[in-house]
This record gives structure tokens, sequence and C-alpha cells, in this order.
């Protein structure tokens, strides 16, 4: 029997405002999605004071690389998957632990990207982790190709899905899990079900209690 754990992610920084916006309005996030990299316009990069502070609040965080507009190609996937690497080193964060690409719905990706970014994210000892959408744009067919060339892919990469979007909704009143997963399936400990909130600049996710353990 699985148990769920509500959790958030967020574009923007962690401060003691916006931890207490989330809590007020929400409930008490057991894990907090962050961006290894400043994107500008995009996001802000997680800092060691920020993860001290998270930490301090007996949340886990979730790192997420996006320093890439598209996902084509083997090497480029290897190229990503070791940049990933050195932000979340820089940062302290112990190897096995997941490491999330983020892959928007518009973004160009095939399946020799997925295969680069997987292989190297787990020879150095990390974690694989996509998050993606497997309903809208190319993510589905090129995860699946991935999935034919190499079942291994399947094993080793963990899926957070994107789909369905429901209501906002907080840690007391969350939807029964049910995201979207792939054709070809997969390892989906994840979801995120909501980005439409006005009340504080984060997204809303649910996820497998035992594949929280794993976040840092």
């Amino acid at each position: 029997m699985y148990f769920y754990e509500w959790g958030v992610d967020s574009a923007q920084s962690v401060t003691e405002d916006t931890f207490q916006c989330v809590i007020r309005n929400l409930g008490y996030p057991r894990f907090w999605g962050r961006y290894l990299t400043r994107i500008s316009g995009v996001s802000e990069g997680l800092t060691e004071q920020e993860v001290f502070f998270i930490h301090s609040k007996g949340i886990k965080i979730l790192p997420i690389y996006n320093a890439f507009r598209e996902a084509i190609g083997y090497l480029r996937g290897i190229e990503a998957a070791e940049d990933a690497v050195f932000h979340a080193q820089s940062l302290g964060i112990p190897i096995g632990i997941p490491l999330f690409a983020n892959i928007e719905r518009f973004f160009g990706i095939d399946k020799e990207w997925i295969l680069g970014w997987t292989e190297a994210i787990v020879r150095r000892g990390y974690v694989s982790g996509i998050y993606h959408d497997p309903v809208t744009g190319d993510f589905n067919q090129a995860f699946c190709g991935a999935v034919n060339q190499n079942e291994k892919v399947k094993q080793l990469t963990v899926l957070w899905s994107s789909e369905p979007e429901m209501a906002p909704s907080g840690a007391w009143d969350s939807p029964n899990y049910r995201p979207a997963v792939p054709a070809c399936g997969g390892n989906v400990p994840i979801w995120q079900y909501s980005r439409d909130t006005t009340q504080c600049p984060v997204d809303m996710n649910l996820a497998e209690d035992s594949f929280v353990n794993l976040l840092w």
C-alpha cells in the first residue's frame, strides 16, 4: 500500500515570507522542488543559504536542472547531465539523490537525449529523474523510443508527471494520486497536479512516501 506526501516546487527562492505563505494557505510541505541554476526571467538558482533554510524547516529538497531549451542528441544529454552533476556537487548534494531534468511540453526531445542523460547521471552515482508532460508534446514518443532501445531506462529513471492538471489544493484536500504515465509505462512516483494558484508562487505536488525518503 502506498502513502502519499504533499509538497511544492517553485522557480523563486524560498524565503521566510514564501514559506509562511505556503504553510498558512496550503499546508506544510514534506518536500520542495528547487532549481539548481539561475536562468534569467525563468528561475532563481538554489543557494547554500537557502538549502540551510529549507532543511531547518524539516523539508526535503527536490533538485531540478533546467539550463537547456531543447533535449536533442545523445551528446547533449550527456552534457546536460554533467552540468547538473557539477551544480549538484557545488551545493553538496550527495550521490544517490534524484536529479530532475526539466522537460517542458514545448521542448524538442528525442530518445538519444534521454539515453545520454540517464546513462551519465547514473554513471555519476545520482538517480536519473525527468519532469515531463506525457500527454502534450514529444516526450511520450521519445521516452518509449529510449525504453525500446534500452529497457534499463525504464528501471533507472524516475518520472515526474505534470498531467493531468487539477484545481489547486493544499495538503489537507489534495486529489487522489493518478498521474498520467507514458504509453510504455514507467516509474512515476511524483505528480505535479496543479500550477494554478494565486495565493503563493508555488506549484503543488503529490509523491509516494518511499520516493520522498530518497530526496535530499
